[in-house]
């Protein structure tokens, strides 16, 4: 079994339940089978790129 996490960026990845969360990412609320967690994935993250970078707070210039 897995869980969806996110972290602050709200970039998305699964974890494994029996696991503790990684440094700075937390549950996203979906815990299921691997196929489950990344078809969620795959319909909640529609822009890929990090938060960031999509409020142009990226510093790149």
């Amino acid at each position: 079994m897995y869980r969806v996490v996110v972290n602050d960026e709200e970039q998305y990845s699964i974890w494994p339940v029996d696991r503790e969360n990684a440094a700075g990412w937390h549950d996203a609320g979906m815990t299921g089978s691997k196929d489950d967690c990344l078809a969620h994935i795959r319909e909640v993250w529609q822009d890929m790129r990090p938060r960031g970078l999509r409020e142009g707070n990226s510093g790149i210039r």
